[in-house]
């Protein structure tokens, strides 16, 4: 009983305390938005808790006084707010986070062995994530990032088809990875885009620079890694969105249906995805024939995460049919025509005018080209002690047809099959002494055969490529060093391919031995083994957790593709013959990065330079006879050879994005992205008297600005409002390869879009959809970009309005709206 007694007196101060305590409760949001699973301590004690799922929080039995309180959360700058909490009350203080736009914590796999910090990663690499993409609405998922990453731009032909460049360099040069694979069509090609749904895509990281040793030859300009999105979720529970999606300009309609499925274990996604659009229009040109395209993909996935490592298996169906333009129009009116005899026949001054009818019809035109691209790869990885082996098989089969026979629309002029198969086995190795590091080995075999066509720019080939790696890093307290070395080797081969005439249809077609009569050898046999070292060495130094140093060298190799050794040929849809070079060498650059990065409290400073060296660089040309005069050798269409040379690529990207923390509705973001490519071969240089100095397709300076803001409050049902004007501006490019006028001058433009979007929710605070609105071009000015294709779609010489070629489209309005469920 004593025991009892002095117990009870001993806890009689803490029954007190209690009493006398007091309790912390609100609710942390970000902007007006419900801020999910936020941190919420007091600052010098271990009281702490976890908001729910809708931002509320509860703290109790604290001790009278006074209190820093500190509010966090992943993705949101920390926030600290004083309180005082009196005895047996409830104090309530909320918390509002800002979005944290500092992407140096977060992790990325492309151009590394394994997931790495992007603070680590001493290659230039930029991430845009599903919601930047969104606010950035476009035809296609290429223009949706050339917006977003400075030193990205793209050669287009039309507002569907967008090839990447980065730093002044595409095609081959830049590597477009799906899900980590390799995207493999006919990257040569400039009249078709790179064959992936916009809509299914969740996050995107670019490379700026060499990424050779990870991927071998393509990426000597850098890589995009196109990753899909994958809905979280809880387990047993459906769960998916829909996409709307609406353009002015062109008629587009886009509609795409997403879903994912968890079980333990296991995870499914499945998306459904259709475009469709008529002519686009520009101030010029009015509704420019035949830019229209109807577009459809299907993606699916299964995956299953185990203590063992995890096992993945996805698929993808891409189908486009996409017109061809080719600028054909009356001299006087302007008005477009159609071709409707075949080339012999065929008068340009005779053609009949395109009516209005089929200028807004959805319907595809006879001459068009249909993109067909299938899909099947496996990820899968095996853990072993405190490594890991990663295995990657894919399989990919691009089928293209072009039809450009107006009296035989069915018969495809250009039909080509390409089959890849692309392998990737590394082992990331346990740590040993601080190092990590990996060695693998990567490639592909594709086969190309041509099908039932009458015109043939390439020949039927073989490819087997094969590269090995090694990669390793290392930190010493701030300083994190990395690099490796590559080999690779590329055998590539055809046999000799004849052609002949076909008396069904009066075209040509391929001849097979042995039966050659009347037949002519348009591509000789041909085999060569191409051979490359690269590698890389980088180092990071984190001089605070705001501020780091980047410093990076980087030797690119690239084997000349299949069109710049083997064509000797039409390509229908591009209008051009072009001829390749079977003696060229591989291509192999040194480039020099650096980089200043700081994400302060209210601003965020970028600035990265560059300076690339490449040997054996390869370009296209007008050819052009002795007399000065273009070489005509199909009738209506240009004639393009390829050329080598020695060059250099130097310039910079700078970023400055304000975002004061005591005006969190504010962000305002600048960049600056410039390049200039220089042909080293002198002799050409004096012999044009200057005209060759520069190389083609080298994107201007480029200034965009953004200013953005973001409403706190919600208003009803409407809440995350937001509202942005941006300046996207180009400077006049006068440094241009101009010899045989293969370029022209550009003038400069400045571009004025706007946007806005906002969440409405329902009464649970569910979110209903998202709403996006842009105008894209908002004064509709007429312009032409330097890497617009169409500016050189011109029969004439002169034309009564001053005007030649193509221009870009003009004001476009985008509706687009998201119903997740």
């Amino acid at each position: 009983m004593k025991i009892l007694y002095l117990f009870l007196i001993l806890l009689m101060p803490s029954v007190s305390a209690l009493a006398q305590a007091g309790l912390l409760k609100g609710r942390l949001t970000a902007g007006s938005e419900p801020l999910a699973y936020g941190s919420v301590t007091i600052t010098g004690t271990t009281i702490g808790t976890t908001a729910n799922e809708k931002g509320y929080y509860q703290l109790q039995n604290i001790a009278p006084g006074s209190y820093e309180v500190s509010f966090s959360a992943i993705g949101y700058l920390p926030e600290k707010a004083r309180v005082t909490i009196v005895k047996q009350q409830a104090t309530i203080l909320n918390g509002n986070l800002k979005e944290n736009y500092s992407k140096l914590n977060e992790v990325v796999i492309t151009g590394v062995s394994r997931a790495t910090e992007l603070r680590r990663n001493p290659v230039p690499i930029a991430v845009m994530t599903k919601k930047e993409m969104n606010e950035n609405v476009n035809n296609n998922i290429i223009d949706a990032i050339v917006k977003g990453v400075p030193g990205v731009s793209a050669v287009t032909t039309g507002p569907n088809i967008s090839k990447p460049f980065i730093r002044g360099l595409g095609y081959n040069r830049v590597l477009t990875l799906y899900d980590g694979i390799r995207q493999e069509g006919q990257q040569w090609g400039d009249e078709h885009g790179i064959e992936i749904d916009q809509y299914g895509i969740g996050r995107a990281e670019v490379i700026k620079g060499p990424a050779s040793l990870t991927y071998g030859s393509d990426a000597i300009a850098g890589v995009i890694n196109l990753i899909p999105a994958v809905p979280n979720g809880a387990d047993s529970v459906l769960k998916g969105d829909y996409v709307a999606d609406y353009h002015t300009n062109n008629g587009m309609v886009g509609t795409s249906l997403g879903l994912a499925y968890k079980n333990k274990d296991w995870q499914y996604t499945f998306r459904a995805t259709a475009k469709a659009a008529h002519d686009y229009r520009d101030k010029i040109d009015g509704l420019v024939y035949n830019t229209g395209f109807r577009e459809y993909n299907l993606s699916g996935m299964a995956r299953v995460d185990k203590k063992w490592g995890y096992s993945q298996i996805a698929a993808t169906i891409y189908d486009n049919r996409q017109e061809i333009p080719d600028g054909s129009r009356d001299s006087l009116t302007r008005r477009f025509t159609r071709q409707v005899k075949e080339l012999a026949a065929d008068n340009i001054k005779n053609r009949p005018p395109v009516s209005n009818d089929d200028l807004n019809s959805y319907a595809i035109a006879p001459l068009h080209q249909r993109i067909q691209h299938y899909r099947i790869y496996t990820h899968n990885q095996v853990k072993l002690g405190n490594g890991s082996l990663d295995g990657t098989i894919g399989l990919q089969q691009s089928t293209r047809r072009e039809y450009n026979h107006p009296t035989l629309a069915q018969q495809a002029g250009l039909y080509v099959v390409l089959n890849t198969l692309n392998y990737d086995l590394k082992y990331n190795l346990p740590t040993f002494a601080g190092i990590e590091s990996t060695v693998g080995i990567n490639g592909m075999y594709q086969a190309n055969r041509s099908k039932a066509a009458t015109d043939f720019p390439i020949p039927d080939y073989n490819l087997f490529d094969a590269g090995a790696f090694i990669f390793a890093k290392k930190s010493f307290g701030k300083l994190d060093l990395s690099g490796g070395l590559r080999y690779d080797n590329r055998h590539i081969s055809w046999n000799d391919f004849y052609v002949g005439p076909n008396a069904a249809n009066g075209f040509e077609q391929q001849v097979k031995l042995p039966d050659t009569a009347g037949a002519h050898l348009q591509f000789p046999a041909f085999k060569h083994v191409y051979k490359g070292i690269s590698g890389s060495l980088g180092l990071t130094y984190n001089v605070n957790e705001r501020l780091l140093l980047k410093a990076n060298i980087g030797r690119g190799y690239r084997a000349p593709n299949i069109t710049e050794i083997g064509s000797n040929g039409l390509d229908p849809g591009a209008h051009i013959v072009y001829l390749g070079d079977r003696s060229f060498n591989p291509e192999f650059s040194l480039q020099e990065d650096l980089g200043v990065i700081a994400y302060l409290k209210d601003a965020d400073f970028i600035a990265e330079f560059f300076n690339n060296q490449i040997d054996n660089y390869i370009y296209q040309a007008k050819l052009t006879d002795a007399a000065g005069n273009p070489v005509i050798i199909v009738p209506g269409n240009s004639t393009y050879q390829y050329q080598q040379s020695r060059a250099r690529l130097y310039g910079a990207e700078f970023t400055v994005n304000l975002h004061p923390q005591k005006l969190k509705w504010l962000a305002f973001n600048n960049s600056i992205a410039y390049v200039t490519g220089i042909n080293q071969n002198q002799q050409l240089i004096q012999k044009s008297n200057g005209t060759a100095k520069y190389l083609p397709f080298i994107p201007p300076l480029h200034l965009r600005s953004e200013i953005k803001i973001t409403l706190q409050q919600a208003y009803g049902a409407f809440s995350k409002i937001w509202f942005k004007t941006e300046a996207d501006a180009y400077a006049t490019q006068n440094r241009f390869y101009a010899l045989d006028n293969t370029e022209t001058a550009t003038p400069g433009y400045t571009l004025i879009n706007i946007g806005a979007g906002t969440t409405i929710k329902r009464k649970s605070e569910k979110t209903f959809c998202e709403v996006f609105l842009q105008v894209d071009n908002l004064f509709d000015t007429a312009y032409q970009s330097n890497l617009n294709r169409l500016k050189y779609f011109e029969y004439y010489t002169a034309s009564p309005n001053g005007r030649l070629g193509i221009y870009n489209i003009g004001r476009n309005v985008s509706f687009k709206v998201i119903f997740p469920f």
